[in-house]
């Protein structure tokens, strides 16, 4: 079969994976208010605890593949492993999913090529970034500086960078150095937040 027809059926796939994952996130938003699961680090952990040991994989899984099918906006997720687990704790098991999910996601473009990124993101986020590409070995360094300064859509560049002839040693390099600082701004500003909003 053709890469181009392999591609656009996995990019469909992803899309409708995404639109479930939007629905089920819904609901679950809607069942915590509703529970008031979300009121207290207390009432999660008492909602977790059947789960076990299982708990923190599942959340590092949810976190992991929120970044390929972009299921909720990550600074929810992290600031749900922050809550959950606290300032430290989150943080790991933050970082730990959202490192996977990025290699996943650069992975898969390598894999299927432009047919499958452009079937994944809208068409005015793919025209924004696309032009990245001609920036030649410059390309590295604005990946960069875009993973470690949370500006830009850094789980659709994962899958822009991809497409170049970055090495995954290098994508791998970038993702965990440049990340820790991202997810510690989303985690701890969002709780502080949350911490403030709730006094």
């Amino acid at each position: 079969m053709d890469t181009a027809i392999k591609a656009n059926r996995t990019g469909f796939w992803l899309n409708v994976a995404t639109g479930a994952g939007l629905l089920l996130t819904g609901l679950f938003v809607a069942y915590g208010i509703a529970t008031g699961i979300f009121r207290s680090q207390e009432a999660m952990a008492e909602f977790l605890k059947p789960l076990g040991f299982w708990a923190p994989l599942l959340f590092v899984a949810i976190q992991a593949i929120q970044v390929v099918l972009p299921i909720m906006p990550g600074a929810i997720g992290c600031l749900v492993g922050v809550l959950i687990w606290g300032p430290v704790g989150g943080f790991a098991l933050n970082y730990i999913g959202i490192c996977i999910g990025s290699i996943a996601a650069f992975l898969l473009a390598k894999r299927y090529g432009q047919p499958l990124v452009k079937s994944i993101a809208s068409e005015k986020l793919y025209n924004k970034y696309i032009g990245w590409l001609e920036k030649g070995k410059k390309f590295d360094i604005c990946f960069a500086a875009a993973i470690f300064f949370p500006v830009a859509p850094d789980d659709f560049l994962c899958y822009l960078a991809g497409l170049t002839r970055m090495s995954l040693k290098k994508f791998t390099a970038i993702i965990l150095l440049g990340k820790p600082a991202s997810i510690a701004l989303y985690s701890m500003g969002l709780y502080t937040a949350m911490l403030c909003l709730f006094k």
